[in-house]
């Protein structure tokens, strides 16, 4: 497959015009400008063109066009990817985005997921019927880069991943053929989706297994970033044992001016403990009573509400177009000099908006079969995130890269395998720590038996076994 930029003629694109349901957006189109951005705000990327599918046929006719004029195709769902997948220069960007219809069979547990849906529109759907699944911790997250490259949120120590939910999918695969990946269709190809990332075409629906979720029990507690370490020395040993029902989520930030805080508060950079108890209040308090006696607790907010609310929390952090730069590694452990770290890239971060994730794994995450999905890692029991964020594109960035490239560099001695939904634009060598030898093999055989050229080659790349 070339990878030089096809220079498309007019007539090429009202071709695609005519076979499509939905509009193709080039540049000078008055839409051209907002089809063409993503989610991470650095991400400054000029598409020949946008197909905008409305329909599965529409993705087909998206995928022969871009196969037959040799382009560049990125794929788009809800456009998250911090290495800015979502898009790129010169090629076609196969946009799902209209396509995000949910139907919930509430008899069945079972939820069928269009392409383009965030995770809004299926916890909505599902919530309805009290039935929930494992979604991204920001709501505006796209379904099928989360399920995708694994998927961890709230529920995952529960009910697992959201690629551990994932029963079956639907997907255009590069001869611009429809497939299906099920327990009995293809059952390899449901292997490697489940956390092997895009690549072996465009999923047109996914089709998950729900569970029992109403209310949870969710909330934060703040400790002054004085007695992180103190916190986090308790934490490691109160984590094996916590009940699978609750997750937390460590976060270093700067507290903001949000009216959500005390005044006292604002700009004070904290640690922030996240959490998410599926079950009764009566329940959820008495298993995060040992966190509340950890450190020295500033503030907490704790309440009884959907999971769908809960789902929507952390959005205000991650609004559409903050600029991003992100280095995760899962974490072998919590030992005194990681913490010390921790502390110490927390206090010289260089941006009000910076943050770092300490996710807590564990649970149905580390007891489901390794060998039932390409997603790796399941015995980490934290996964770490160093998060450099502005807010404007025209800043200069290098004194916030080289804070997260600095400190990512130092994690690494404690680290082993990254995660892939994490992953920036790092080449293949981490996509290999992604998975392990033995996995990467795996999907590679995958990949040539459904992407033997590589057309769905911007993402975290598996290239096709020769």
């Amino acid at each position: 497959m070339a990878t030089d930029v096809t220079v498309l003629g007019d007539g090429a694109i009202e071709e695609l015009r005519q076979a499509l349901m939905g509009p193709v957006v080039a540049p000078g189109d008055a839409d051209y400008e907002r089809s063409r951005r993503v989610w991470n705000g650095v991400i400054d990327r000029h598409p020949a063109l946008v197909a905008r599918c409305a329909s599965t046929a529409d993705v087909v006719e998206a995928v022969r066009f871009a196969r037959s004029e040799r382009l560049l195709t990125a794929v788009r769902g809800g456009g998250h990817n911090v290495a800015g997948y979502g898009t790129c220069d010169g090629g076609i960007v196969i946009d799902l985005s209209a396509m995000r219809g949910v139907e919930v069979d509430a008899e069945r547990r079972l939820a069928r997921v269009q392409g383009g849906a965030l995770w809004s529109d299926v916890d909505t759907a599902a919530q309805a019927h009290g039935l929930g699944v494992t979604g991204g911790l920001i709501s505006h997250t796209g379904v099928g880069g989360l399920t995708l490259g694994g998927g961890i949120g709230w529920l995952m120590r529960k009910h697992g991943l959201t690629c551990d939910n994932l029963l079956a999918a639907d997907l255009v695969t590069a001869d611009g053929m429809q497939v299906r990946a099920s327990g009995d269709e293809n059952p390899e190809l449901l292997w490697a989706l489940r956390g092997g990332g895009g690549n072996f075409g465009v999923v047109t629906s996914f089709e998950f297994a729900l569970h029992p979720v109403g209310s949870v029990y969710g909330g934060g507690i703040l400790q002054p970033l004085e007695q992180a370490g103190e916190f986090l020395r308790a934490y490691r040993e109160w984590a094996p044992d916590a009940p699978d029902e609750l997750t937390t989520l460590a976060i270093f930030i700067t507290v903001p001016p949000a009216p959500s805080f005390p005044a006292d508060l604002h700009g004070r950079k904290v640690m922030a403990v996240g959490f998410c108890y599926a079950g009764s209040q009566e329940d959820g308090d008495r298993a995060i009573e040992p966190l509340r006696r950890m450190g020295a607790p500033v503030f907490e907010t704790a309440a009884l509400m959907p999971y769908a609310v809960r789902n929507t929390l952390q959005d205000p952090s991650a609004p559409p177009g903050l600029c991003s730069y992100w280095k995760s590694d899962y974490l072998t452990g919590l030992d005194d000099a990681l913490i010390d770290l921790l502390v110490e890239c927390a206090r010289q971060a260089t941006s009000p908006f910076s943050m770092i994730h300490v996710y807590q794994l564990g649970g149905a995450v580390a007891r489901t079969d390794e060998d039932s999905a390409a997603y790796a890692h399941r015995s980490a029991p934290f996964v770490a995130s160093i998060i450099a964020a502005w807010m404007d594109p025209s800043e200069d960035a290098t004194a916030h890269v080289d804070w997260a490239r600095h400190y990512g560099s130092r994690l690494r001695p404690h680290t082993a395998g990254t995660y892939v939904n994490f992953l920036g634009d790092e080449g293949a060598d981490r996509v290999r720590d992604a998975y392990g030898d033995d996995k990467y093999a795996r999907l590679a055989a995958v990949k040539a038996a459904f992407d033997p050229t590589n057309l769905f080659r911007l993402n975290h790349n598996v290239e096709p076994s020769s």
